[in-house]
Parts: C-alpha cells; sequence; structure tokens
C-alpha cells in the first residue's frame, strides 16, 4: 500500500474510531446523568436533547472534517475516475454537515440556547461560503484538463513527433551524396523545431497566467513555421523516393500541429491548476472559520447545566 494511501486510510480510519468513541462517551454519559437526574429531580427530556445537541456538534466537526479531506482528493487525483467519486464523497460530506447542522438548529431552539444559537448560524453562514466554493472547486477538479493536456503531450503528440523524425531520416537516407549536406542541415533544422515545441508544452500546461500562456503559444507558433518551411524546402528537386517520404512526414506534421492545438485548448482551460489554487488559497481559510465556530459552539454546549434553559 503507497505511503499516501496509508495516510489517507489511517485518517479515515481514526475520524470513524473518534466518531464510534464519542457516541459511545455520550451514550453513557446520558445513561449516568439521567440516574442523577432522577434523585435529584430533574428533567430527563431536556438533558437528552443536550446531550443530542453535543453529539451532533462533535458530529459537524468530523463530517467537515471529511468533506475537505474528499474535496482536497479529489484535487489531487490523477484520473478522472478517482476525481469524480472522490467529489461524490465531498458532495455526500458536505449534504451531511448540512443536514446535522439543521437538526442541530431545531435542538438549539427547543433548549432555548441563544448563544450557541448565533454559534450556529455563525457557522451556516461561513459554510455556505465554504460550499460556494468548493462546489467551484469540485467543478474545476473533475474536468481535469491540465491532466489531459500532459497525457497528450507524452502520448499522441510525442508519438506524431517520432513519426516525423523517422520519416525525416528516411528521406535523408534516400538523398544522394552530393545533396546530403543540405539536407541534413534542414532535417535537423525541422526536428529541433518539432522537439522544441515539445518541451515548451510543459510551462504552457502549468502556467496559471494568460499573458505568458499567449507568450509561449507565440514561442510555438514560430517553431512550427520553421518546420513548415524546412519540410517545403526539402521538397525542392527531390526524387520520387524522397517525395514519399517528405509526404508521411508532412502527415505526421499536421497530426502533430493538431493535437498540439488540442494541447494548448485543454491548458487554456487550466481546470487543475485553478481547482489547486482555490484549494489552497481559498478553501483553508473557510474551514478554519467554520470550525472556529462550531468549537465555540462545543464549549457554549460544554457549560450548559441540565435544566434545558439559562
Amino acid at each position: 500500500m503507497a505511503k499516501g494511501t496509508r495516510l489517507v486510510f489511517g485518517l479515515q480510519l481514526l475520524a470513524s474510531v473518534s466518531s464510534s468513541l464519542k457516541r459511545i462517551a455520550a451514550s453513557v454519559g446520558l445513561v449516568a446523568a439521567a440516574l442523577l437526574l432522577g434523585c435529584q429531580g430533574g428533567s430527563a427530556p431536556a438533558f437528552t436533547q443536550l446531550v443530542e445537541a453535543r453529539r451532533l456538534a462533535d458530529d459537524l466537526r468530523i463530517e467537515l472534517a471529511q468533506a475537505s479531506n474528499a474535496s482536497d482528493r479529489a484535487v489531487m487525483a490523477d484520473t478522472d475516475r478517482e476525481s469524480i467519486a472522490f467529489a461524490r464523497d465531498a458532495e455526500k460530506a458536505t449534504g451531511a454537515v448540512a443536514l446535522s447542522a439543521a437538526t442541530l438548529g431545531a435542538r438549539l431552539q427547543s433548549l432555548g440556547y441563544p448563544a450557541e444559537t448565533r454559534a450556529l448560524e455563525e457557522f451556516s453562514g461561513h459554510f455556505a461560503e465554504y460550499r460556494q466554493v468548493d462546489r467551484e472547486v469540485l467543478d474545476l477538479a473533475v474536468q481535469n484538463t491540465n491532466l489531459k493536456a500532459q497525457r497528450l503531450s507524452f502520448g499522441p503528440v510525442r508519438e506524431a513527433a517520432d513519426q516525423f523524425h523517422d520519416a525525416l531520416g528516411a528521406a535523408a537516407a534516400a538523398t544522394a551524396p552530393k545533396d546530403r549536406c543540405r539536407v541534413d542541415g534542414l532535417v535537423a533544422r525541422a526536428e529541433m523545431a518539432v522537439r522544441e515545441i515539445q518541451i515548451l508544452q510543459a510551462p504552457h500546461i502549468a502556467e496559471p497566467e494568460e499573458a505568458t500562456m499567449a507568450k509561449i503559444e507565440k514561442e510555438m507558433a514560430e517553431r512550427q513555421a520553421t518546420a513548415r518551411d524546412a519540410l517545403k524546402l526539402l521538397g525542392w528537386g527531390a526524387g520520387p523516393a524522397i517525395v514519399k517520404q517528405l509526404d508521411v512526414a508532412r502527415g505526421a506534421l499536421d497530426r502533430f500541429d493538431g493535437l498540439s492545438a488540442q494541447l494548448v485548448g485543454l491548458s487554456r482551460r487550466n481546470s487543475n491548476v485553478r481547482s489547486l489554487a482555490l484549494a489552497l488559497r481559498r478553501t483553508p481559510a473557510l474551514v478554519a472559520a467554520c470550525d472556529g465556530s462550531l468549537a465555540q459552539l462545543q464549549d457554549g454546549l460544554s457549560k450548559e447545566g441540565f435544566s434545558g434553559t439559562r
């Protein structure tokens, strides 16, 4: 099992165990308190609601962490399938948070705890903002446009470039000795231009700024023109055998250019870069704000007595 997988599994297991222990502790506390109330003439139903409110507040913090973790995994996933699965987990977890918050709100209203109700309302405000940002993060993450551009560069684009190289090599090999020096120079120029385009694709895929991407695209276009010009010059006065290989090279270059255009289009959408930026810059502060409100709520509930009202 990979280190990252073990870490995720460990965190999930820890959350599950923590939740179970909290529920057991709440149940034991409820029994003990109910026995005590029976001796003191307290209000068991009100205390039962208080215990339930505390449990819901505990669950809210766990569910919030689960939602945030699932969203992070969707952003960092390497495949569409994993991104979609983790995004669904995140949406399910945020739905559970919303449901728990609504249930807790009803409990607090019944108990008549205005301070805790305000803390929950503050949490709900932060959570609404978090949920809005998280939807954008997940929508971008599942598109995986940068990953798709990367796979295109390492797969079909490279294959087309290799086919171009092979065809030019065959054309050079069929050239008469007296023309070999000129042909070798043009072949090297064309191949270098295509390889430089491949090199430029990586920074384009990773680049977040449109102005920089436009500059890289301009450099790509210049090298495309260089490759085309060299191929055209190779065809002047060439014999049938060489022309045949140059036609193969031209077809490979056409595929290369078409695939490169697809790559640039995917890279321009920048879904992985944008989702990661949001996940790193926006969501941590929102999650911290949500958790802070829940911590305040838990603290308030821990200080409440058995009467159900102040």
